[in-house]
């Protein structure tokens, strides 16, 4: 239903993109991607730092809501909420799924899990997203 690779390009030369984030699933009521946990993702002990856990469900949350805009619309995360619970370490691969908890017409919230390698939970992500009009 919605295109994937697009979605991928689109978030190439923006935060997301840089942090290495790759979509493999785009639904109306799920994303999901994968991260590569590298070096400059990590805390000095070699595990993913908590700010990269949170920016990977953020994006993925974003991305589910802006699938769902009207046109004419735009979004912003106005308040997330993480909580930790394994650690990733380099060289691994973390997957997220982020599913929508609701989407109205003025905000939306999404839960992502993320899981590592072994499909251990690592960390848990509810945010929500204002639906806004886009700027001219």
């Amino acid at each position: 239903m919605f295109d994937v690779k697009a979605m991928q390009e689109r978030l190439q030369p923006l935060f997301p993109g840089l942090m290495g984030v790759e979509i493999s699933v785009l639904e109306p009521d799920r994303v999901v991607a994968t991260l590569d946990v590298r070096p400059d993702l990590c805390t000095a002990g070699g595990i993913l730092h908590g700010g990269a856990y949170m920016a990977f469900a953020d994006t993925l949350g974003a991305v589910g809501t802006v699938i769902n805009l009207p046109p004419g619309k735009m979004t912003t995360t106005t308040d997330s909420s993480t909580k930790f619970i394994a650690g990733a370490p380099v060289g691994s691969t973390v997957t997220g799924e982020a599913i929508a908890l609701h989407k109205g017409r003025t905000t939306q919230v999404w839960q992502t899990s993320i899981r590592n390698a072994g499909g251990r939970l690592c960390a848990v992500v509810t945010q929500t997203q204002l639906v806004m009009d886009a700027r001219s």
